[in-house]
């Protein structure tokens, strides 16, 4: 068995010793033998430093790393300004320590504080906390602490993303509560067929704004109708489209919640990523995680501490809402150094780019015969056109000129997103690409 802590054989028999025992194989004793692995792992020898940067190189290189993206559907090219790796690559912040000793862990809980006060802002939310895993794990663990004896069963759009659905669905099966989808119509959460659904077994309903086909839904006359019936009103966010829609809180949700992945941090092949949630403070005592708060020292000095934390996640975890014990600080951390290096108006600067191309982009690409909108309603950076040819033969010859094109979801249909990152010349080339392959 190989280890990786440097001890010396003395030290390991000397620990052995220490408990009565000669090999570390006997601590395994009691573990059935059908458990235990006899041969040796088939695992290659070591490697020096230059051989393992030559190999990690070789794996990366397998990678295309498109110049120009036209992607999103949950995770976005967005520009990162130089300072927010500056700061939080710095080793003091790189550290996976739990701050439960406050008075050794004030920088931490700062960050995690100022991190906290900006998601407030950004959602007009009561209360923040100190993350989750990412977006999809966010809205399931809204929907598990909207939960209660009486209410139980969660009702999401079909409009949202798949992922989302998908998640909250496995968190409801482990926890035996219904999951049902409201219909959409024309692209968006259809209100007339959610006020049918609404009864007094609905914990909470679910929508996403922007939706996943980038539609603004009327969240306002949803969140109406959903506090109307008794029930609780979730709404995904979209960070960046929040500097410029209604807030969560103008719209009567009761817990606002969404994917962080946009404020600063890099496609990365798919994380990490960041879940940020915020609530009323109503529903404070039900929010999972941590809260860090913000007071004095016996000396009047300004300082920070875990002002709550729901202990049964801990302790008592049978009679636990949520068991989600971890966050994602150094995440956190990188969306609080971009929110606040943006500030409001270099974040309302970045929504409305991400606007105004991408409706000329839909209006270019609607000009290319057969091309054409599949939903007619408002969008923010994302919208969905039907496909006149096969959507991979588009797809393929935006690749071949280093273009990631929109996401294929079937039925003909492709989803485009475009953000500040996008020039004119990138939506004009693509365009022409558009009317290449359709003249074939």
């Amino acid at each position: 068995m190989g280890h990786y802590i440097s001890i010396t054989e003395a030290q390991r028999k000397e620990m052995l010793d220490a408990i009565g025992l000669h090999s570390a194989a006997e601590m395994y004793a009691a573990a059935p033998s059908a458990l235990i692995r006899k041969d040796a792992l088939n695992i290659p020898s070591g490697m020096s430093e230059l051989e393992a940067l030559r190999a990690v190189e070789a794996i990366a290189a397998k990678n295309k790393v498109f110049p120009t993206i036209f992607r999103g559907a949950g995770a976005y090219r967005h520009y990162i300004p130089a300072i927010v790796p500056a700061v939080v690559s710095k080793e003091t912040f790189v550290t996976a320590y739990t701050p439960y000793q406050s008075e050794i862990s004030q920088g931490i809980l700062q960050s995690i504080f100022e991190y906290q006060t900006m998601i407030c802002e950004l959602t007009g939310m009561d209360v923040s906390n100190a993350s989750v895993y990412d977006g999809a794990t966010a809205a399931a663990e809204a929907a598990a602490m909207c939960r209660d004896r009486k209410r139980t069963r969660t009702l999401i759009s079909t409009a949202a993303s798949p992922d989302v659905i998908e998640t909250v669905k496995t968190y409801c099966w482990g926890a035996n509560a219904e999951v049902s989808l409201i219909p959409a119509k024309d692209g968006v959460t259809d209100i007339e067929a959610l006020r049918g659904m609404l009864d007094d077994t609905v914990a909470c309903v679910y929508i996403a704004q922007p939706n996943y086909f980038g539609l603004i839904e009327d969240a306002k006359a949803i969140g109406q109708t959903v506090r109307g019936a008794g029930a609780k009103f979730v709404m995904g966010v979209n960070p960046i489209a929040a500097a410029i829609l209604k807030t969560p809180a103008e719209c009567g949700a009761d817990v606002a919640v969404g994917e962080g992945q946009p404020l600063g941090m890099p496609l990365s092949f798919g994380g990490p990523y960041l879940g940020f949630m915020a609530a009323t403070t109503a529903m404070m005592r039900k929010l999972p995680g941590r809260i860090v708060g913000e007071t004095t020292d016996s000396e009047g000095n300004r300082a920070f501490v875990l002002t709550l934390q729901a202990r049964e996640q801990h302790i008592r975890r049978e009679k636990a809402s949520s068991n989600i014990c971890s966050n994602e600080a150094l995440c956190a951390m990188t969306a609080a150094v971009y929110m606040a290096a943006m500030g409001p108006e270099g974040m309302k600067n970045v929504a409305s780019q991400c606007l105004s191309k991408a409706h000329y982009m839909a209006s270019e690409i609607s000009s290319v015969r057969g091309f054409s909108l599949r939903y007619k309603g408002e969008f923010f950076h994302e919208f969905v056109t039907e496909c006149p040819v096969e959507p991979d033969k588009v797809i393929s010859a935006l690749e071949e000129n280093g273009i990631l094109g929109g996401l294929p979801l079937g039925d003909g249909d492709i989803l485009w997103c475009a953000t500040e990152m996008n020039t004119k010349s990138e939506i004009d080339t693509l365009v022409n690409i558009l009317k290449e392959v359709r003249s074939k």
